[in-house]
């Protein structure tokens, strides 16, 4: 009799198990909606992946419209609750950056969410989704004066202010027009993230944000954020609502929330004393994380919501302040789950490697890793390459009862680093031909998506009550010829 640890690999990382059961869809990590039938393919709301290849091919990314509306209003309703008696509730802006079309923004509207941008494009998704400019907010770190002009036009309820260059800049565009731009200063509040080091966004040394350290301007003793409060209260054509911050993405641990929002409340009550005047509102970013893989554990919204309410209510209480409204900027907490991407199985082979655990008699003792190439790549998921960012995967076309193989899903690139699941056990007869299921590639793969190779970017599809629609289309060959303007001037 066969038992897990005989199918361990020493070259699994230790985090890896091997599954109890290969044919299990474990619950954090896939949508509501995505089972097994009978005969074992994997569906979503009835609909199987052998259906969705047919009608739209692979790559493709399946998202479950029903589940990102329950996730979306999850967020909405915890966070009313838990800050009802603080500040009447909170305005929950979906981030537009982990995945956005104009169906998707129709939803964060239907839904009582407002919508945060940070591009002259997001908020063209956004006009073209028939959002109202006062339910957008504008972010980015570099924005145009074609982008400032164009929020200005949409009356956009607040663009977050990321450096004193550019707090001018918007300055002397808004008093140019005549107009008051309504503004949140972005700081940065020093505070550490356990995340990837690319997507921690709250300590000095990286682009986001002023400082809330002291002398780090040419102004004796003044930080650049209080530098920030001080020319905003003074300049023409600003409306400083409030402050706004982001310690860093895919994050667990409650404790840097916590310490950013005391960090900012204490600044904030400061800043109103000194300056004589009110600022009106508080973001506390977002950067809830997601379950990638088994051992990730998100917490549930109400759980973020009542532990971020418990710690700005004894905050403000210790101030004497009045609370300001929150907001929160949740995006792949509510999108990254609801999508799986759909793979279709090309070439396998298995290689011999090095454990790097000792000798025999031989020499180095080897074991082996079986490579399983798919149909995409780095051209729909980035992020492994950019992030090391560990995935999950499945047989998805069939069930399989043979015993589990560690498998390295890769894509079709010309790069060496083109790895999809770094890590995973697949059963040990997958096949040429088989469709695979990546769970959580809802956020920042579909948005971080290129055209490496020449590969056209997949579609998304939509599954509501049984029926599934594009809701962006897959790109063709003739769309990436269409821009070669050599062929188009033939």
């Amino acid at each position: 009799m066969t038992t897990k640890a005989s199918h361990a690999s020493p070259l699994a990382p230790e985090w890896l198990a091997v599954p109890e059961d290969l044919n299990a869809l474990q619950a954090p990590l896939w949508a509501a909606g995505v089972d097994r039938t009978a005969e074992g393919e994997v569906a979503i709301d009835g609909i199987t992946v052998s259906e969705l290849k047919e009608q739209f091919g692979t790559p493709l990314f399946v998202m479950s419209e029903t589940d990102f509306r329950v996730r979306a209003r999850g967020f909405k309703d915890a966070f009313d609750a838990a800050f009802a008696d603080i500040c009447g509730g909170v305005d929950v802006y979906y981030a537009g950056k982990s995945f956005l079309c104009t169906a998707v923004a129709q939803w964060v509207a239907e839904e009582g969410l407002r919508l945060d941008t940070c591009s002259g494009g997001e908020l063209a998704v956004a006009a073209r989704a028939g959002i109202p400019g006062s339910k957008l907010s504008l972010h980015g770190n570099n924005k145009s004066d074609t982008e400032i002009n164009r929020a200005l036009d949409m009356k956009v309820g607040r663009i977050v202010v990321d450096s004193l260059d550019e707090l001018q800049r918007i300055a002397r565009i808004a008093s140019g027009r005549g107009e008051a731009a309504k503004i949140m200063l972005r700081l940065t509040p020093g505070v550490h993230a356990h995340t990837h080091e690319f997507i921690a966004t709250a300590h000095e040394d990286q682009k986001f944000g002023l400082s809330m350290a002291g002398d780090t301007t040419g102004e004796a003793g003044l930080s650049a954020a209080e530098e920030a409060v001080a020319a905003a209260v003074s300049a023409p054509g600003i409306e400083l609502l409030g402050l706004h911050c982001h310690i860093g993405s895919q994050i667990f641990e409650p404790d840097g929330f916590a310490l950013a929002a005391q960090k900012l409340l204490a600044f904030q009550a400061a800043m109103q004393g000194k300056y004589g005047i009110v600022m009106p509102e508080l973001d506390l970013g977002g950067g809830y994380g997601i379950a990638y893989t088994p051992v990730d554990t998100p917490r549930p919204a109400a759980e973020i919501a009542e532990a971020m309410a418990a710690v700005v209510r004894a905050t403000c209480a210790e101030l004497g302040m009045e609370a300001p409204r929150i907001s929160i900027e949740p995006g792949r907490a509510i999108v990254g789950s609801t999508t799986f991407t759909l793979y279709e199985v090309g070439t396998l082979k298995t290689v011999r490697v090095d454990s790097g655990n000792g000798q025999d008699g031989d020499g180095n003792v080897t074991y082996p890793r079986r490579y399983v190439s798919v149909d995409g790549g780095m051209s729909d998921n980035p992020r492994p390459v950019l992030y090391d960012a560990d995935y999950s995967a499945v047989l998805a076309s069939r069930g399989s009862v043979e015993e589990p193989q560690l498998s390295r899903v890769v894509g079709k690139h010309c790069e060496s680093g083109d790895i999809v699941v770094r890590d995973v056990y697949l059963p040990a007869d997958v096949a040429a031909g088989d469709l695979l299921a990546v769970p959580g590639t809802g956020a920042y793969c579909w948005a971080l998506s290129s055209n490496y190779n020449y590969l056209a970017r997949p579609g998304v599809v939509a599954v509501r009550d049984g029926a599934a629609r594009l809701i962006v289309r897959g790109e063709t060959e003739e769309d990436l010829l269409n821009r070669d303007m050599g062929v188009a001037n033939v």
